[in-house]
């Protein structure tokens, strides 16, 4: 079993296949339009390595890295998750990613930014069946709308492949409440509208 830095292991698979592929449902929940990945040699390749279990065996979808191992990905979410675990499958070579560092609820997130602590860091084992998934520290990642996962290195390839990654958890739709202040006097005070004209009259719970 491969240690992530003491943040947790992976484990094989113990379900059956259906059950599985449901459980790993969050490609669904993401928000395409805003879903980044940095240093991607093809433009929107990044994107197609979020798709549903089933077919994590399509080898003619995969990201690789461009001018170095290092992949960053941006991954919003259209809610809340409660992120339970990851799965990162790729070849079975030095282009495997070896370390995962994932962050959460930072927007658009930078190779500069990479350079904080994680919530939590794995070290991958190759896996081109994708097999294993590392399980999460759910504590830290309970109320998570922006994922970044920050590949910073692979098994000795110059470049970095990943052919599927999948996400386990929950979701939970966000809602959006309205203030609404209510005047019950007969006569308006002018100066009470002036201070709700300067009031936010929404705001985004999550």
């Amino acid at each position: 079993m491969a240690q992530g830095h003491g943040h947790g292991r992976c484990r094989c698979c113990g379900a059956d296949g259906g059950e599985r592929g449901a459980a790993w449902g969050l490609h669904l929940r993401i928000d395409r339009g805003r879903l980044q990945c940095l240093n991607e040699r093809r433009e929107g390749s990044g994107a197609r390595v979020f798709r549903a279990w089933e077919e994590r065996g399509d080898r003619e979808q995969f990201v690789e890295s461009d001018e170095d191992a290092e992949l960053l990905f941006n991954v919003p979410f259209t809610g809340s998750v409660k992120l339970k675990a990851v799965i990162v499958m790729g070849e079975d070579d030095g282009s495997h990613p070896s370390e995962l560092r994932l962050f959460k609820n930072i927007p658009q997130m930078s190779f500069d930014d990479a350079a904080r602590e994680p919530e939590q860091t794995f070290s991958l084992n190759p896996d081109p069946m994708g097999e294993l998934e590392y399980p999460t520290k759910i504590a830290r990642f309970s109320n998570v709308h922006d994922l970044s996962m920050y590949f910073p290195k692979n098994f000795g390839a110059e470049t970095t492949k990943i052919f599927y990654i999948g996400l386990k958890g929950e979701w939970t739709e966000a809602h959006r409440h309205k203030v609404t202040i209510c005047n019950y006097e007969a006569s308006p005070n002018p100066a009470d509208h002036q201070l709700q004209q300067v009031t936010p009259q929404s705001h985004c719970i999550s």
